[in-house]
């Protein structure tokens, strides 16, 4: 489905789909908490939720309203609060925000109106208009921030606030524990995905040599490997910046781990249980998954090789939109959504697989590449250099696939995600792969 031809009303109603999808995850998460958990900044490296809320809104506002609607502001007063490029996370609890009440009606209210300028807007026009991008772009960055809350309510103490059922049970996973994947071009990027953002166009031509990748992510078993094998002590592992920040964080394992005895034990949303061997790893900094991937002998895969080996078809020569092809996830493909508040055991999905046979490289954990966010040739900043520009250099380093947090609206086989090389609050895992020579 690249470069898919909708109509008007296919455009509407697939918008109107994703902006209630997201708004409904929006007030899950910010109405199973009390308001002092709303406003309350629980890690100095998150925003107060009541910040995301009003943040959503505003967004919206700016774009859907202003830009496509070409409305006057409602309130112009709040737009520096909530311009996430004006007050770092850290500060955003000491300024005057919107209380939980007012955020919600502000929310409601653009939603309201962005729905009034979704039933009359044109589709085609100009660039933000186009296939409905400005919606697609908003949905989106609900979307984003929801994982963003529901990474605050993992770093949140005190008791469960959210539930969900598990991912179903599988059969431990018996296959090849790697793959090989050819060498050769392949086509990288999209031009034709209709709400792809700045950083995954254009599409381009990619030449990668042979290598092999692990068929599955890195599980909790395999990484307590390292642990007990005294990884973290050891420094021939880790580069000088890794060895340098896990000393002075005094990082001993991955994040939410605490050993009780001779057992190894987590903390997941306010539920204490031990680390379950068949999942894989998550919350590790990139540090922590480069310093694995040195010790088991091998290396994290580059961004180029992580989408070669997810969307390439040796049968077509081609790039499919997701491994399994062009169609859109459904449950069977991915763990994707917060439809579990965990990843699914390693091997799951096997319907989600890549030609190559590569599994769960969409949804569970976002998975860390050996690359620094650059930008693709050709690229052009849009609709704000904020959004990917700003990033582009050696200090963020790019993670692919997406996580059991990510909305299926916020996540394709082209979109790419980034971080510091020391963040480990967010849903981060990885997989390992090694050249075929050497």
């Amino acid at each position: 489905m690249t470069d898919p031809a909708y109509d008007a009303e296919s455009l509407r109603e697939r918008a109107l789909t994703h902006l209630l999808a997201a708004r409904d995850r929006t007030t899950l998460l910010t109405s199973c908490v009390e308001e002092p958990d709303l406003t309350a900044q629980h890690s100095p490296l998150m925003s107060p939720l009541v910040w995301d809320l009003a943040h959503i809104g505003s967004q919206e506002e700016l774009w859907l309203l202003r830009a496509v609607g070409g409305q006057e502001a409602i309130r112009p007063e709040i737009d520096t609060l909530y311009d996430a490029f004006e007050h770092p996370r850290a500060e955003r609890v000491k300024l005057p925000l919107l209380s939980p009440e007012e955020a919600r009606r502000y929310a409601a209210d653009v939603r309201g109106r962005a729905l009034d300028v979704l039933e009359k807007a044109a589709f085609h026009g100009t660039r933000l208009t186009e296939a409905g991008f400005a919606f697609g772009m908003i949905a989106q960055h609900e979307q984003q921030h929801d994982e963003t809350m529901l990474i605050t309510h993992q770093l949140r103490r005190g008791p469960r606030a959210l539930t969900a059922p598990d991912p179903e049970p599988v059969p431990l996973f018996t296959g090849p524990s790697e793959v090989l994947v050819p060498g050769g071009p392949f086509t990288m990027g999209t031009s034709g995905e209709p709400w792809a953002l700045d950083n995954e166009r254009p599409a381009h031509r990619r030449e990668v040599a042979p290598f092999f990748i692990d068929t599955t992510p890195v599980t909790n078993g395999a990484y307590l490997a390292f642990v007990e094998d005294g990884g973290y002590d050891d420094p021939r592992w880790w580069t000088a910046d890794g060895w340098d920040h896990v000393r002075r964080a005094r990082i001993t394992a991955p994040l939410f781990w605490r050993r009780d005895g001779g057992q190894w034990l987590r903390r997941r949303f306010g539920v204490t249980e031990a680390v379950p061997p068949e999942e894989p790893v998550v919350h590790v900094c990139w540090y922590e998954a480069d310093a694995y991937a040195r010790w088991a002998g091998r290396r994290l895969p580059t961004e180029a090789e992580w989408e070669k080996a997810a969307r390439y078809d040796p049968a077509t020569g081609g790039s499919t939109r997701y491994p399994w092809g062009d169609a859109d996830p459904g449950p069977e493909h991915a763990n994707l959504g917060q439809r579990h508040l965990r990843p699914a055991p390693a091997g799951s999905y096997p319907a989600g697989e890549s030609p190559l046979g590569v599994r769960q490289l969409i949804g569970d954990v976002w998975e860390w590449t050996a690359s620094d966010l650059a930008p693709y040739p050709g690229f052009r900043a849009f609709p704000y250099k904020e959004y990917s520009e700003v990033f582009f250099g050696p200090g963020h380093k790019v993670l692919r696939g997406g996580s059991f947090a990510v909305d299926a609206v916020a996540c394709r086989g082209t979109f790419r995600n980034w971080d510091l090389p020391v963040r480990r609050q967010i849903f981060s895992g990885f997989r390992t792969a090694r050249s075929e020579r050497g």
